[in-house]
């Protein structure tokens, strides 16, 4: 191992970043522990929940106030990311590295399993609802489906954390989008992108959001819908907003940050 491996290896080990992976587990938990409790209250207070829209506005709110409680809270440790997909979205862009990516991935699936298998146990053995898509839709359709409104959610992260956005001062707009405005921004495209594509694909965005309840209740059918389409949406928003909306970027603009 050479000094320069020696000297990475250090700093994907270093205190700072053992406290974002922590950072990005305990709000992975806290999301899903949140979208899928949620799902599951839905299911025990109204059984034939697919006639009750009720249900569906309850579970949007859940994962859009979740999400949005998920990222403020880590925003300032590890960026908020809370989502396989955005750390994908912003390897792509160039904001963060590989391995770094790779770590935060490990945490976030390890924080959604170990949310279910906490509901799983907490509920009396409850059945965890997983994501799937509709009856009549196709996996490719189903995978485009979670692109798009995965394209939305990261490229709403993208613009939450980018400090030109909207003219102005920096450090004041970087203040804000850490505080407040990048959070809820993120956390309400979750909730509408949820209303608008539950009934389709249970509206994942989020790999690690389906991950945890396929591994706890063992159904992976269809699972690569919930892998291909968001990551693919993510790098396409990374993109757009990157090299078409905001060109030339300035590298030190949102490192590692969600928000």
């Amino acid at each position: 191992m050479t000094s320069t491996d020696r000297s990475r290896l250090r700093e994907w080990l270093s205190a700072a970043s053992l406290r974002s992976y922590v950072a990005e587990f305990i709000s992975t938990f806290f999301f899903v522990f949140a979208a899928v409790g949620s799902a599951i209250s839905a299911r025990m207070l109204t059984p034939d929940v697919t006639s009750d829209a009720s249900s569906l506005v309850a579970t949007a709110l859940a994962q859009g106030f979740a999400l949005f409680a998920a990222v403020y809270v880590a925003a300032d440790v590890s960026g908020g990311h809370v989502n396989p997909a955005v750390t994908f979205g912003f390897a792509v862009g160039g904001h963060i590295g590989l391995p770094t990516a790779i770590f935060y991935w490990i945490s976030q699936l390890g924080g959604s399993t170990l949310a279910c298998l906490l509901l799983r146990v907490a509920s009396a053995g409850q059945a965890i609802p997983t994501t799937g898509i509709g009856t009549e839709m196709t996996g490719f359709g189903g995978a485009v489906v979670e692109s798009v409104i995965t394209f939305m959610l990261v490229y709403t992260v993208y613009v939450a954390a980018d400090p030109r956005g909207g003219g102005g001062d920096r450090e004041r707009k970087r203040k804000m989008r850490r505080e407040v405005a990048g959070p809820l921004a993120v956390g309400l495209t979750a909730g509408a992108c949820v209303l608008a594509a539950a009934s389709l694909t249970g509206a994942s965005m989020n790999p690690a959001r389906s991950f945890g309840p396929a591994v706890v209740s063992g159904n992976f059918k269809n699972h690569a819908v919930y892998w291909v389409g968001p990551l693919i949406g993510a790098a396409l928003a990374a993109l757009v907003h990157q090299y078409l909306v905001f060109p030339s970027a300035p590298s030190d603009a949102y490192p590692t940050s969600a928000v």
